[in-house]
């Protein structure tokens, strides 16, 4: 008898985009830890979720192809997620290898065949002063980009962050993961992200 309560939603603290650029230059002087630091620039690149690099195999990586095949039973919805690599998602992949410690996993944590802990994202925003911010946040600043910086369709854009599109008819016709179109999308989002921002002579 009573109404139903409204849902609220909590908005992740999202960088934005413009700023991303001094940012990652920021976060790759950091204090953190290497394996931390390019973890995070990994995040920010494939616009994965935080549990999804943390826990990633070298299993799942086929450099060569240029792909990250995420199984279903690590993503959120439950379906296999196939992610494009950026020319710098895979230079990461290689300065992590080197990093390896013959563990299962990409970024490994202080503990033999541990993955790093799910904190040491926002330890290492707190370090940077960005205390506003959260590590899923940069998905949003993707999708903003996306949206006001090209012409890529939503679908595209819904895909590369592995959203269930909503409207079921449109969901039932939409049968390809759009992965060659993704890839041209994150090879242009690493581009943007990763170039060094510019500083007013004046300032």
């Amino acid at each position: 008898i009573f109404p139903k309560k409204s849902r609220i939603l909590k908005h992740h603290g999202a960088l934005p985009y413009a700023e991303l650029p001094a940012f990652i230059q920021e976060l790759r002087t950091s204090n953190a830890g290497l394996a931390v630091r390019l973890a995070f620039e990994f995040l920010i690149l494939t616009g994965a979720r935080t549990s999804e690099v943390l826990n990633a195999p070298w299993s799942e990586f086929d450099t060569q192809a240029g792909r990250w095949t995420i199984p279903g039973a690590r993503m959120k919805a439950g379906v296999e997620h196939r992610v494009p690599l950026s020319k710098r998602a895979v230079e990461i992949l290689e300065e992590a290898k080197r990093l390896s410690d013959g563990g299962p996993y990409v970024f490994p944590g202080r503990h033999e065949g541990k993955p790093l802990s799910n904190m040491v994202f926002l330890m290492a925003l707190r370090r940077m002063k960005q205390d506003d911010l959260t590590a899923h946040g940069f998905r949003s600043s993707f999708r903003d980009w996306a949206a006001e910086r090209t012409n890529v369709p939503r679908a595209v854009c819904e895909a590369a962050l592995a959203h269930s599109l909503r409207d079921k008819t449109e969901a039932a016709y939409n049968r390809t993961d759009l992965f060659d179109r993704r890839r041209k999308l994150m090879e242009s989002w690493a581009e943007f992200a990763t170039k060094k921002p510019f500083i007013s002579p004046t300032a």
